[in-house]
């Protein structure tokens, strides 16, 4: 068993405060894609909204982006959280969860989280997951709406974090004990 656990789920969902979570409570490395992009956006001056209107035409980004999730999987001892986790992991994964909440309730958190506008955060919010569903599906051939690789599927919009956290953290329990 390598100890891999992805999280997954579109901005918002919680993907990064339960990864912090889980790597704390499980003695496990934390890897996430989204923090990846946000320092690559910010060291060349970008917003995130600029810096995937990029990546929808220089796939070295999402390369980049990925290659660093496939090998923080094959090396294991690791909670990856990002949109693709579950997908770059592959059979490395001993639990791929994906959190899921409508995009208004994501969006609210996000403007809250960044301290920016509702309406703001919405544009930018819808402009970069469209631009990453073309991304994933082009170059990989991913459709992130499919489900079906997941072994855990929340809803998190009207769980509070720590109810969150509670329940991954019992499904981490039992696949990494083997139950």
């Amino acid at each position: 068993m390598k100890r891999v656990i992805t999280i997954g789920g579109l901005h918002g969902t919680g993907k990064s405060s339960v990864a912090d979570a889980i790597a704390e409570r499980f003695d496990l490395r934390r890897v996430s894609a989204g923090v990846i992009f946000r320092q690559l956006a910010a060291e060349r001056g970008l917003s995130l909204e600029e810096f995937s209107r990029i990546a929808e035409k220089d796939k070295e980004i999402d390369r980049l982006i990925d290659d660093r999730l496939k090998s923080s999987a094959e090396e294991g001892g690791v909670v990856i959280d990002g949109q693709l986790a579950g997908w770059m992991a592959g059979d490395n994964a001993d639990l791929k969860i994906m959190l899921t909440a409508p995009v208004e309730v994501r969006v609210k958190r996000i403007a809250d989280r960044d301290g920016t506008d509702y309406e703001d955060a919405l544009q930018e919010t819808l402009v970069r997951e469209a631009s990453e569903r073309e991304r994933y599906s082009e170059y990989y051939g991913v459709d992130i709406s499919d489900l079906s690789i997941y072994d855990m599927i929340l809803d998190t919009t009207d769980r509070t974090l720590r109810e969150v956290i509670e329940i991954v953290c019992e499904a981490v329990r039992r696949a990494l004990s083997g139950r």
